[in-house]
């Protein structure tokens, strides 16, 4: 934290972005501060150069897909979900975090592989966001072309910037030492660890306070903004994670978890507040409408998933609440493109997918001799729609619109992978990716719903909870969840929604984390071996599974992999930040 603060001196010195890296809307708000030395009185001499100080602060929000330079290049440049049971790594790279540090146990608070761990605290960007948001909430009033109202929402940007900051600290290592204001370059040093309760109540102080003064959603121009309805998921978030198990419990999570890391009892209070923030929402919902769930076109099967496409890809639209950018242009993804055919996702996870009716898929399913096609039958898919949008899949083409390199007999195929290939923000086509530029969906209008059911059927039961479930499990063609399921069924069923939902979208990971998933953490991950009737454009596949590279989790579990390490030489600083459970 003391280098952080170095370098984010008062003179406000020029970030790393260029004027096309990040945008509201479709247009920057201008160049980046000079680094002249401009001092604070230039600096909000006009609305201007004020809002280059808070566009500052959003550039370092969380990004969740691989980008270049560190630190946006977490886990060596692979995507979270490969730490769990959705997607394997089979890279032969140094650098790559899943291989090198997770799957053999070797992840520790003195790793020096750099940028290799989902999470190094103290070397990620949020710090950076707060000292910014700080500058600006503390100096906005100098503004002398801006009017109050301006000012103010303006100002609850920039505590949901901090909110926001703070809340991915949360899911990552729990409590954390909490900066209150902007930090002076020779200031003392002593900034405590505060508990786990204390950083959630901090974190939606930040956000009450934010969310009258900011608008449900922006106008095209300001799109990307924080806006109240972003706010208030964002609080049923928080408040969902918080109230979650591993963190809720009488039972401690692990031997050594304490005030930092857990609540230390129960308290079924914490599900009626993510409840009540979940009602809130709503409440908004129905009074200013605007965001909705995206609808296909038609009721076929590409239809719903270009709908499904639009909603997690495009900026804009009616279901991105909190849109976070690292640039405009499809290059900002290039690292994530040409790292994909070298890991992909888990049969497991394909297993998960229903059949496009809502059937759950067999458990069971005899591969060898299938009594029904998995993938597409006539050239038609035979699955939910989010499969093919999520997975590369045999029969299906991949982003440079040929067939998926995904079947043995394919002349690309590559033998160190999982017979699949990750689909999410990659699309199938130049074509698909002309004149929309990229984001990261950081948090969208199905989460709010699915976390309100969880909320619901944690506190009150299944009945009011399923209709949250069922509209989104709607709006890709399938069938509802019967009205009369159990509390623990629907449970399963919302995990497993928010798994096919937001597959690379960064849920799984803290789902499994909050539940205490140690059952998922240890289960054998498989793969699938295709082999089609055509080299070239096969129209039917034979299978047969085969079981991935075993992690070291399997045997040897251990539940301080819930919460990342603190790495010692941020330790040793001095300035109160103190060590996991069991690193």
């Amino acid at each position: 934290m003391k280098n952080i603060i170095k370098l984010l001196s008062i003179c406000l010195a020029c970030s790393m972005y260029s004027c096309s890296d990040l945008t509201f809307g479709d247009n920057f708000l201008g160049s980046q501060p000079e680094s002249s030395g401009a001092v604070l009185d230039s600096m909000f001499s006009s609305k201007v150069n004020a809002d280059k100080v808070l566009t500052s602060a959003y550039t370092y929000l969380p990004y969740g897909l691989p980008t270049g330079a560190a630190p946006y290049n977490k886990l060596g440049v692979n995507v979270l979900e490969a730490i769990s049971d959705l997607y394997q790594s089979c890279r032969d790279n140094a650098n790559d975090g899943p291989k090198n540090l997770y799957y053999n146990g070797l992840l520790s608070a003195n790793n020096s592989v750099a940028n290799s761990e989902a999470y190094r605290y103290g070397s990620e960007t949020q710090y950076n966001a707060i000292r910014y948001a700080w500058i600006y909430i503390e100096n906005a009033g100098k503004v002398p072309d801006m009017t109050e109202a301006e000012k103010n929402e303006r100002i609850a940007e920039a505590k949901m910037v901090i909110a926001l900051s703070y809340a991915e600290m949360l899911r990552y290592v729990g409590g954390v030492p909490w900066i209150d204001h902007s930090i002076e370059p020779n200031e003392t040093m002593e900034f405590p660890r505060i508990t786990f309760a204390q950083t959630v109540e901090n974190i939606v102080t930040l956000l009450d306070e934010a969310i009258p003064y900011l608008k449900w959603k922006q106008n095209d121009i300001d799109d990307g903004r924080m806006t109240k309805a972003g706010a208030m998921g964002l609080k049923l978030r928080v408040l969902l994670f918080a109230a979650s198990p591993t963190f809720n419990s009488d039972t401690k999570w692990h031997s050594q978890a304490d005030e930092y890391t857990c609540y230390g009892n129960y308290s079924a209070q914490r599900w009626e507040a993510a409840m009540k923030a979940g009602q809130a929402f709503f409440t908004e919902l129905n009074k200013e409408g605007i965001y909705a769930l995206i609808q296909p076109a038609e009721a076929t099967a590409q239809a719903r998933r270009l709908a499904y496409r639009t909603a997690y890809y495009d900026r804009g639209g009616t279901e991105v609440l909190i849109s976070t950018r690292r640039g405009f242009n499809e290059s900002t993804h290039s690292n994530l493109f040409d790292q994909r055919y070298y890991s992909g996702p888990t049969l497991n996870y394909v297993n998960m997918f229903p059949w496009a009716n809502g059937d759950d898929f067999p458990a069971n399913f005899d591969w060898e001799n299938p009594s029904k096609q998995p993938f597409f039958e006539n050239g038609e898919p035979t699955r939910d729609p989010r499969l093919y949008e999520n997975v590369a899949v045999p029969g299906d083409n991949y982003f440079n619109d040929t067939p998926a390199p995904v079947y043995t007999n394919h002349q690309n195929y590559r033998v160190e992978g999982t017979g699949f290939l990750m689909m999410k923000f990659i699309l199938q086509a130049a074509s698909d990716r002309k004149d929309r530029p990229v984001q990261w969906p950081y948090l969208r209008l199905p989460e709010v719903m699915l976390s309100y059911a969880e909320a619901i059927n944690e506190t009150e039961g299944p009945k009011n909870a399923v209709t949250y479930v069922n509209q989104v499990r709607n709006r890709v063609g399938l069938t509802g969840l019967p009205a009369t399921i159990g509390q623990k069924e629907l449970r399963e069923a919302i995990l497993r929604e928010r798994a096919l939902e937001f597959g690379f979208e960064e849920v799984r990971w803290f789902d499994l984390v909050r539940w205490g998933r140690k059952e998922d953490f240890q289960k054998k991950l498989y793969g699938l071996y295709s082999t089609g009737n055509n080299v070239n454009k096969p129209t039917a596949f034979t299978f047969s599974t085969y079981e991935l590279a075993s992690r070291y989790w399997s045997n040897s579990w251990d539940s301080k992999w819930y919460l990342a390490p603190i790495p010692q030489t941020e330790i040793n600083k001095g300035y109160g930040m103190t060590q996991n459970p069991g690193w």
